[in-house]
C-alpha cells in the first residue's frame, strides 16, 4: 500500500471529526477485547467452582459444617445461594409459626441470592452491547462526514480529479471498517457470553431448586419426629 494511502497516513491527514471519530472506535475495539478476555476467563472460573462446590455438596457432608466452611463475605456462586438460603433455615426454624413459613422464608432469600448472581454475571455485557450496536452508527457518521469532505473539495477544484477525492472518500472507508471492526467481535462475543451466563444461571437456578426441595425434606423430618414425640 502507497505510503500516502497507509492507515496511520489517513488517520493523521485526516480531517479533526474524522479523528475524533477513528480514535472512539479504536478505545471501543480496545475496550470489547478486554471485556471479552476478562468475561471468557471469569466464566471458566465460575464453572470450576460450581462444580468442586457440587461435588461436595452431594458428597454426603454435613450440611451445618458444609455452611462453617463457606465464608461470609465474598461467597459466589452456589456457596452464596446456599449461605442464603441455610442462613435464613436456621434463623427461622427455631420461631416460625408454620414450616410453611420457614420454607417461604428460604425460597426468599435464595431468589434474592439468585438475582444478585445473575447481575454479577452479566456484569460488563451491556457494554459488548452497546459497543455492538453503536460502533457502526459511529463509524457511519465518519464516513458521511468524509464523503462531505470529498464534495467540498470538488466543489473547490478547479478539475475534477481522482486524486482530489480520493483522500477524502478513503478516510470515510476506514471509518466504517473500523466501525464494523469494533462492533463485528462485540456482537458475536455478547451472544456467545450471554449464553454462557444464561447458561450458568439456570444451573444456579437448579441448584437452588435442589437444596429447596433437601430441606422441605429435612422440615417434614423433623415435624413426624415431634408427633411422634407428643
Amino acid at each position: 500500500m502507497n505510503d500516502s494511502m497507509s492507515i496511520v497516513s489517513l488517520f493523521l491527514h485526516a480531517s479533526l471529526i474524522v479523528q475524533v471519530v477513528m480514535l472512539i472506535l479504536l478505545a471501543a475495539s480496545v475496550l470489547s477485547w478486554i471485556l471479552i478476555f476478562r468475561k471468557t476467563f471469569a466464566l471458566r472460573a465460575e464453572r470450576r467452582q460450581y462444580d468442586t462446590f457440587e461435588e461436595r455438596f452431594w458428597s454426603g457432608v454435613d450440611l451445618n459444617e458444609l455452611y462453617r466452611d463457606v465464608p461470609s463475605e465474598g461467597a459466589t456462586g452456589a456457596a452464596h445461594v446456599f449461605r442464603a438460603g441455610f442462613r435464613e433455615f436456621n434463623r427461622l426454624m427455631p420461631k416460625a409459626r408454620s414450616n410453611q413459613d420457614v420454607m417461604d422464608g428460604v425460597q426468599r432469600a435464595m431468589r434474592v441470592a439468585l438475582s444478585r448472581e445473575e447481575e454479577r454475571l452479566n456484569e460488563h455485557l451491556p457494554i459488548l452491547a452497546t459497543i455492538s450496536s453503536a460502533s457502526p452508527y459511529i463509524g457511519l457518521f465518519g464516513t458521511v462526514w468524509g464523503i462531505m469532505g470529498s464534495f467540498q473539495a470538488l466543489a473547490n477544484a478547479q478539475q475534477a480529479t481522482l486524486a482530489t477525492v480520493a483522500p477524502w472518500i478513503a478516510e470515510a472507508l476506514v471509518a466504517t471498517a473500523m466501525g464494523l471492526f469494533a462492533a463485528i467481535p462485540a456482537v458475536i462475543f455478547y451472544n456467545r457470553l450471554s449464553t454462557k451466563s444464561d447458561r450458568q444461571l439456570g444451573r444456579l437456578e437448579d441448584f437452588a431448586e435442589e437444596f429447596h426441595s433437601i430441606l422441605h425434606r429435612n422440615v417434614q423430618s423433623r415435624a413426624q419426629d415431634d408427633a411422634r414425640e407428643h
